[in-house]
């Protein structure tokens, strides 16, 4: 498989009008430290990766915010709800990255991006966002990973971590190699 870098990852993105609505729907909600991530990117570049001509079905769109003043759960689903009204057949998930370090069993996250950067998988630790029409792309591990089809723990996941298990639970309940045979996936 070919590597595709930064910058084409965002003209991919932005030549994709679907991925393009719901980034801007998003960004209509002006959350604090928005970012649309994971398996919204992360299937995007597996299909290219593998020539794939239509796009793979997501269980849900993974957006996440970082606010540590209204840290309460309520209000992600107010979020989900708002997101609804605008596109409403989208299986919208909003998660703020301030209070999920309690969910991860982890240290308080200090940002959006450091919410990021402890997902399991280092192709799924990605996120994208659209500011003032501008894409920007977080990938605290970087995207070489995603861009060459190599599934991995990210640091917090590894082998020596008491949170491997979950990774490797996740790697088996996934089973992304049916969708995306040429995956790599490191146990």
């Amino acid at each position: 498989m070919q590597s595709i870098k930064t910058e084409e990852l965002k003209r991919l993105i932005a030549a994709d009008d679907w991925m393009m609505g719901i980034l801007t729907t998003v960004e209509k909600l002006q959350l604090p430290d928005s970012w649309v991530c994971a398996g919204f990117v992360r299937s995007k570049v597996w299909d290219v990766l593998h020539e794939k001509k239509y796009r793979t079905p997501l269980a849900d769109i993974d957006v996440i915010y970082f606010d540590k003043v209204n840290a309460l759960e309520d209000y992600e689903k107010q979020y989900e709800q708002e997101l609804k009204k605008y596109l409403p057949d989208e299986p919208w998930s909003v998660k703020n990255q301030a209070r999920m370090h309690v969910v991860n069993n982890s240290e308080p996250y200090q940002s959006s991006i450091d919410g990021i950067a402890h997902f399991p998988e280092i192709p799924t630790a990605i996120g994208v966002r659209l500011i003032n029409e501008k894409l920007e792309i977080a990938a605290p591990h970087g995207i070489q990973h995603l861009t060459s089809g190599i599934v991995a723990p990210t640091p917090y996941f590894q082998k020596e971590s008491p949170m491997h298990e979950v990774y490797l639970n996740r790697v088996r309940n996934k089973q992304w190699e049916l969708s995306w045979s040429k995956l790599q996936i490191v146990y």
